[in-house]
């Protein structure tokens, strides 16, 4: 398995539409092969910033299965519009 961790940054004064967006966000995701499970956390000191841990069976579960399919599409579109920056995705073993 890999985890997956995304830095997001979403515009000031939308997080809780970007934590609301992110419960229809995950029922997306939870249909992709290879998902196994997402954790959420909040940053304390930049409250703006979260970081998701995902985990998947394997790397390309994620880069090419998930990425390469609709299910993506729409859960950028969920969850994208909250975003001030683009993700920093990293993979860990």
């Amino acid at each position: 398995m890999i985890v997956e961790t995304a830095t997001i940054t979403v515009q000031p004064g939308r997080e809780d539409e970007f934590l609301a967006a992110l419960e229809q966000a995950k029922q997306v995701l939870a249909q992709a092969h290879g998902w196994r499970d997402i954790g959420v956390h909040r940053g304390i000191e930049r409250p703006s910033v979260f970081l998701l841990a995902i985990t998947w069976e394997t790397l390309e579960d994620h880069t090419v299965g998930f990425r390469g399919s609709d299910l993506f599409v729409r859960w950028r579109e969920l969850i994208g519009p909250h975003f001030d920056g683009t993700p920093v995705v990293e993979h860990f073993a």
